[in-house]
C-alpha cells in the first residue's frame, strides 16, 4: 500500500494527536501513523490525569503553549461534549530558600515571575496560609513559599488524545494505526515513510514518536534523548474530610534536591484513593523494554519517603500502581526543530516529563509553521543548536 499526503505525522500521542488535529483544521492533506491504537498504555500519554499550570517554573518560553492549550481544550469540550480540563487549581510549594525542579533552580519564584509577566491570576502564600486553606497538607514548617493558581488543575490525557483524533478524522485526516514505522528517508522533493503496512509519501514529516524517537531517527537524537521509567501510585484514603470539591492538584518540593518532591491530584469524585508520584532520573530504559510491574516495595518506599506525614488521610495501602515513560533531554527541555540531516522532517519530541499541558498549543504552533512557514511563538529555545 502506498499513500500520498501534504504532511505525515509519525506518533499520535500527546503531541502527534494535537498536530494532526490542527493540520486537519487548516485543510492540509494529512496522514497520522501509530504503531499502536492511541490512546494506549505503551508510551507517555496514558492515564486519568496530568497536572496543568499556566505559569510554569520551567521558564517563560513555555507559557504561550499552555495558554493556547487551555483555550483549545475548552474549544474541544464545546465541540465534542467531552470533559477535558478540570480547573480545580494547582499549588506549587518549596521550602524556604527555594528548590529546583525539572533541572530549573528556584522553581516557585520562576512560576511567580511568569504569572506576573503574562498576567495570570495567582496568589503567593506562605506555609501558614497553606495550612489554613488546604488542610490536606501536613508537616509544613510555615516558612515555605507557595504559588497558587486557581486556573490550573488537571487534564484528562486519554480523552484529549481521543477527542483530537476524532475531530481530525472528521476533518479529513487519515489515521493509520497498527503501522510500525521502519524508516524515514528523503527522496527528491518528498519524504518517504516506510511502515509495516506500506509507505507514505509526503512533502513534510512530523516525528512525534516520544520514547521511540531516538531509535527511529538515530544521530543526534540517540545521544540527546534518554528514556526513564517513572512510577505512579494510588494510596487508599481513610478520611476525605480534608478534600473539598475545590481541592487543588499539587507539586510539593519538600527538600533542596530534585528528588525531594512529590506531586499529586485531588481524589476523583466518589473515590477513596489519592494519586501521587515523584520522578527519577538515574535509571534508564527503552520504550520496548519498560518494566510495567510496580513492585510492593517500590510503592512502600514512595509512601515512607514522600507521603507519610505530609498528606492527610493517605494510608500505606496501595490501591493501584503503574509505570510510564519520560523521554528527557540533557536540560529537560523540549526539542522542536528540523532534523539536521533532512530539512523536510520536523521533530517534536522529548516532553521531559512536563509536556502534556503544552501539547495542544504545540500542535497549533506546528500546524502554523508547516502551513505558513512561520509561527507567533518563538521556537528558538527548543532548537537543537542549544546542545552544541
Amino acid at each position: 500500500m502506498s499513500e500520498r499526503a501534504d504532511v505525515v505525522v509519525v506518533g499520535l500521542g500527546a503531541m502527534g494527536s494535537a498536530v494532526l488535529y490542527q493540520l486537519a483544521r487548516s485543510g492540509a492533506s494529512v496522514i497520522g501513523l501509530d504503531r499502536f491504537a492511541p490512546p494506549h498504555t505503551n508510551g507517555s500519554s496514558h492515564g486519568e490525569s496530568r497536572i496543568t499550570r499556566q505559569a510554569v517554573g520551567e521558564g517563560g518560553a513555555y507559557i504561550p503553549f499552555v495558554l493556547a492549550s487551555h483555550r483549545i481544550w475548552r474549544e474541544l469540550e464545546a465541540e465534542t461534549g467531552e470533559d477535558l480540563l478540570n480547573a480545580c487549581g494547582v499549588l506549587v510549594m518549596a521550602p524556604a530558600g527555594g528548590a529546583s525542579h525539572h533541572g530549573k533552580p528556584d522553581f516557585v519564584a520562576t512560576s511567580i515571575s511568569g504569572a506576573r509577566t503574562f498576567d495570570i491570576p495567582h496568589e503567593v502564600l506562605d506555609g501558614a496560609e497553606v495550612r489554613r486553606r488546604f488542610p490536606q497538607f501536613l508537616g509544613l514548617k510555615g516558612d515555605e513559599t507557595a504559588y497558587y493558581e486557581p486556573g490550573g488543575g488537571y487534564v484528562r490525557p486519554e480523552r484529549c488524545i481521543a477527542a483530537q483524533l476524532r475531530r481530525a478524522a472528521e476533518l479529513g485526516a487519515r489515521i493509520r494505526t497498527g503501522a510500525e514505522v521502519l524508516a524515514i528517508a528523503e527522496d527528491g522533493d518528498c519524504v518517504v515513510v516506510t511502515t509495516s503496512t506500506g509507505e507514505v509519501r509526503a512533502e513534510r514529516a512530523i516525528v512525534s514518536a516520544g520514547a521511540w524517537t531516538a531509535t527511529l531517527l538515530g544521530a543526534p537524537f540517540d545521544r540527546l534523548l534518554t528514556v526513564r521509567r517513572q512510577l505512579l501510585h494510588w494510596y487508599a484514603l481513610d478520611d476525605l474530610s480534608a478534600y473539598p470539591s475545590d481541592a487543588p492538584a499539587f507539586i510539593w518540593m519538600h527538600g533542596a534536591a530534585d528528588a525531594d518532591y512529590l506531586y499529586g491530584f485531588p481524589p476523583m469524585p466518589s473515590e477513596h484513593k489519592l494519586k501521587v508520584a515523584t520522578e527519577q532520573y538515574e535509571q534508564s530504559t527503552s520504550a520496548d523494554a519498560l518494566d510495567k510491574v510496580v513492585r510492593p516495595e517500590e510503592s512502600a518506599a514512595m509512601y515512607h519517603r514522600h507521603v507519610e506525614g505530609r498528606i492527610a488521610g493517605a494510608t500505606a495501602r496501595v490501591v493501584d500502581a503503574a509505570a510510564c515513560l519520560y523521554t528527557v533531554t540533557p536540560d529537560r527541555g523540549f526539542i522542536i526543530d528540523r532534523h539536521p540531516a533532512n530539512d523536510r522532517v520536523l521533530v517534536v519530541s522529548a516532553c521531559s516529563g512536563h509536556g502534556f499541558k503544552h501539547s495542544a498549543g504545540v500542535g497549533r504552533t506546528i500546524a502554523e509553521l508547516v502551513t505558513t512557514g512561520g509561527t507567533e511563538i518563538d521556537l528558538a529555545p527548543f532548537a537543537l543548536a542549544r546542545f552544541g
